[in-house]
């Protein structure tokens, strides 16, 4: 499930900057690098600071890490906050087999932009 919502995070953050817009603010202050001139997709790993990767890292593994510590359950999923819950198993399953279809769709969408990102640059 996690790789599934992550991927779906991945695809609406890939696309919503060509929708939407920009920032019209400064990434880094210091090299005077704005939110617009950081390109969309695999171009954006060489123009972003080595040090805004290493936060991101960090912040992903303080989440990892919370996450790990304050499971209050071992199903998969189980965040502590019910989302999808029905009285109903059926309706439940239901709900939950779709989420983890919709989550292999994601995981096959963002490899798909990389890809095409990758070979063609757009």
């Amino acid at each position: 499930l996690k790789h599934g919502r992550l991927s779906m995070l991945a695809t609406m953050g890939y696309i919503t900057p060509t929708l939407v817009g920009t920032w019209p603010a400064y990434l880094s202050p210091s090299n005077g690098l704005k939110f617009s001139d950081v390109p969309n997709g695999l171009g954006a790993l060489s123009k972003v600071p080595l040090a805004g990767w290493a936060q991101v890292l960090i912040y992903c593994a303080f989440v990892e890490v919370s996450g790990i510590q304050n499971r209050p359950s071992d199903a998969p999923g189980d965040l502590g906050w019910k989302v999808l819950t029905s009285d109903d198993p059926e309706a439940k399953t239901k709900k939950l087999s779709a989420e983890i279809a919709n989550g292999r769709l994601a995981m096959m969408a963002i490899i798909g932009m990389f890809f095409q990102d990758g070979l063609t640059g757009s």
